[in-house]
């Protein structure tokens, strides 16, 4: 089976590439054009596994280039996206054009190929503050941002498929995903790299809000299963721990890995408008555990401990400003 991942050279596609060709997929990476021929953190995976990987750049919102990265390939797993909140609020219009002008190229593409297999990647934030808890796949969509409103329309549009044309879509919704690589936009990077950097203070959002953390390999594995599981068809499949923590008791707990004395300060600049602030997400994996194989295997004590260990490495720490907040 040859699988295109879209977003392949961000965060959790690196992860996911890695993870496929482990298990022994042929994999097509679908990278983000520039100029300087980089390959995001997709030049930071196993050497081994890069001899086997093919990659090729383009851009989500240029339909004809997606559907030359869709030609030949039995399925596609859609990751690329914006995805930095307080960024939406900047530039909704650029979140509309990639999150859904790219995903309606993706699904036109895979219309027209006849692609076996879509999995088409979406947010918990697309929930909003959580009205009854564990949060299943039938909980309200409430847009709390722009970048929410471009993942439930995106999530629309890709359902909306499988019912008007019988495309074999799936929505993967991962929540809270963190470890190595990960954003510094993201909380758990952002401690971390202001803690191994010797602040004494070290400047966060809302410490109140809670989430469900799964760590990146938990998620990466989710999306195999779910490729491989035919009873997912159609559907939206949340990959959760059914487990929360405090913003402010996570920092807590990475703070005592990262041997920091360093005080927790509120900096207004990261908050986000109080309408828009998901306080509690907390998801349901009964779906996922019922239709797929899938069970998480990292407790989030280990998982921070593998991305404490990895930004510990100063070449890793390297590509990251502990001292910018990251818009």
């Amino acid at each position: 089976m040859k699988i295109l991942v879209t977003g392949a050279d961000g965060f959790i596609g690196s992860h996911l590439t890695e993870h496929l060709l482990g298990l022994g997929y042929s994999v097509r990476s679908f990278v983000f054009y520039n100029s300087f021929n980089s390959e995001g953190w997709l030049e930071a995976a196993d050497p081994k596994l890069r001899q086997r990987m093919e990659v090729v750049a383009g851009d989500v919102r240029d339909p004809n280039g997606v559907r030359k990265a869709v030609e030949g390939c039995d399925a596609v797993m859609h990751l690329a996206a914006l995805i930095a909140i307080p960024f939406s609020y900047h530039s909704p219009d650029s979140y509309v054009d990639t999150n859904v002008k790219g995903t309606l190229n993706i699904l036109n593409a895979c219309r027209e190929l006849k692609t076996k297999r879509v999995l088409i990647t979406s947010t918990s934030e697309v929930y909003g503050t959580a009205r009854s808890v564990p949060i299943d796949e039938e909980h309200p969509l409430q847009a709390q941002s722009p970048y929410a409103a471009t993942k439930i329309a995106a999530d629309q549009l890709a359902l909306s498929f499988w019912r008007s044309f019988g495309l074999p879509v799936t929505i993967v919704r991962p929540f809270n995903t963190y470890g190595p690589r990960q954003s510094a936009r993201a909380v758990i990077p952002t401690v971390i790299t202001q803690a191994l950097s010797g602040f004494k203070e070290i400047r966060l959002g809302s410490l109140s809000p809670t989430r469900d953390f799964v760590y990146v390999k938990d998620t990466v594995a989710g999306f195999a299963e779910i490729l491989k599981s035919e009873k997912t068809l159609g559907r939206v499949i949340n990959i959760a721990t059914q487990t929360e923590i405090s913003v402010g008791d996570l920092a807590g707990k990475i703070l005592r890995l990262t041997g920091s004395r360093a005080r927790l300060r509120c900096d207004d600049r990261r908050l986000r408008p109080v309408k828009s602030e998901v306080e509690r997400l907390l998801g349901s994996n009964r779906n996922i555990r019922t239709l797929t194989r899938w069970q998480p295997r990292y407790s989030l004590d280990r998982g921070l401990k593998e991305t404490v260990s990895w930004f510990k490495k100063k070449g890793n720490r390297a590509r990251y400003k502990p001292g910018v907040y990251n818009v």
